[in-house]
């Protein structure tokens, strides 16, 4: 199930720009196709009303409607995004040593930004013949399973990781951590080792292996992976290319290292 995403418009009838973000909200990864009944259907906005709108976000760009009146999200809407001054430029900067770090290993490697409660990838490269992975640039995730997700909430705010824990956490695969005062000891252990490990939390064919990246603050504003098939590799024998990797691109941020 995806998660809900935060700042979503609430009710049909509110201004206009209020409906047409409830329009943009109706699709998701699992649904990146829909037609104008779905689309109206789960906006709950009234079909008439759902139908005028989708027009000018069609003419503005926002969305693309194929022969069959299947609409899908345009490509104007991606130009925007990528103009996203945290994702964008921490992207830049650091896809160099991304890239380093998928040759050396040819293992997936995945870079991530907290945004709230949750995680947003916002670059990712598959490795030759790596296993496959549950995560897309632009897609969220909770931050308790990945590493990604870990090394993030570790450095969070005490409240970002009091609202965290306090909710019920979903449970993925049968080892997925979802006691809190476990979590909490996870946590911890991420702080002091500088790393995180995610044990086939998310899929039970899947190890990940994560480090802090800092900015010029010293502030922890992203983390890196590397994703590997359970028991290709020791996670500790993974952790200083990913460390070496983190800290290069902190590095690169002016990070006071």
């Amino acid at each position: 199930m995806p998660l809900p995403r935060k700042g979503r418009p609430v009710g049909p009838t509110g201004p206009v720009v209020g409906r047409a973000l409830h329009l943009l909200d109706a699709f998701t990864e699992q649904r990146p196709a829909l037609n104008l009944s779905e689309i109206a259907r789960r906006a709950d906005i009234p079909l008439a009303t759902a139908h005028r709108l989708l027009q000018e976000l069609c003419a503005w760009g926002a969305l693309e409607r194929d022969e069959n009146g299947v609409y899908r999200i345009g490509l104007r809407l991606w130009e925007l995004g990528s103009l996203a001054p945290r994702g964008q430029g921490l992207r830049e900067r650091a896809l160099p040593f991304l890239e380093d770090l998928s040759q050396i290993t040819h293992e997936n490697v995945q870079l991530a930004i907290r945004e709230g409660t949750e995680l947003v990838f916002i670059e990712r490269i598959a490795g030759s013949g790596a296993v496959g992975v549950l995560t897309r640039v632009g897609g969220r995730f909770a931050l308790t399973v990945t590493g990604v997700g870990l090394v993030l909430l570790a450095h969070a705010p005490a409240e970002v990781q009091d609202d965290v824990l306090t909710r019920p956490i979903n449970r993925r695969t049968s080892k997925t951590v979802t006691d809190p005062d476990q979590l909490r000891h996870l946590l911890a252990d991420v702080r002091t080792n500088g790393f995180a490990i995610s044990d086939r939390q998310v899929s039970l064919d899947t190890l990940s292996v994560a480090a802090p990246i800092l900015d010029s603050h010293g502030q922890v504003v992203a983390a890196v992976s590397l994703v590997v098939l359970y028991g290709s590799a020791s996670p500790h024998a993974l952790a200083p290319l990913v460390r070496t990797s983190a800290r290069a691109i902190s590095r690169a941020l002016n990070a006071p290292l």
